[in-house]
């Protein structure tokens, strides 16, 4: 099985072929190609190579399927005895990418 270990927006995720990840939002358009060239580990079956910091010669390309909100977190700040209470909400934006292609120099 061929795998890659990819940094986006600071974070990393494990992209193999032909399965989808999920990052923070990336300004890149919906049906779009982007390739990911930070790859810091890459296993082909046996075979693995390990990036100082990251693998040269390594690219994975990706397609962005669609850009969605996580689920709603709920903040709620409460001070007793001090009539303070404050509820906030989040929800974080991320992009879903379908890995294409796993390629080697």
């Amino acid at each position: 099985m061929k795998y890659a270990i990819v940094e986006s927006g600071g974070k990393q995720y494990r992209a193999v072929e032909g399965s989808t990840i999920e990052v923070d939002l990336l300004p890149v358009e919906t049906g779009k190609e982007l390739s990911l060239d930070k790859v810091l580990l890459l296993v082909d079956g046996e075979k693995v190579s390990v990036g100082t910091p990251a693998v040269k010669g390594a690219l994975v390309k990706a397609s962005v399927v669609d850009h969605f909100k996580g689920p709603k977190l709920v903040i709620f700040k409460y001070q007793a005895k001090k009539r303070v209470r404050v509820k906030t909400g989040h929800r974080q934006p991320y992009t879903r990418l379908m890995i294409n292609k796993i390629e080697v120099e």
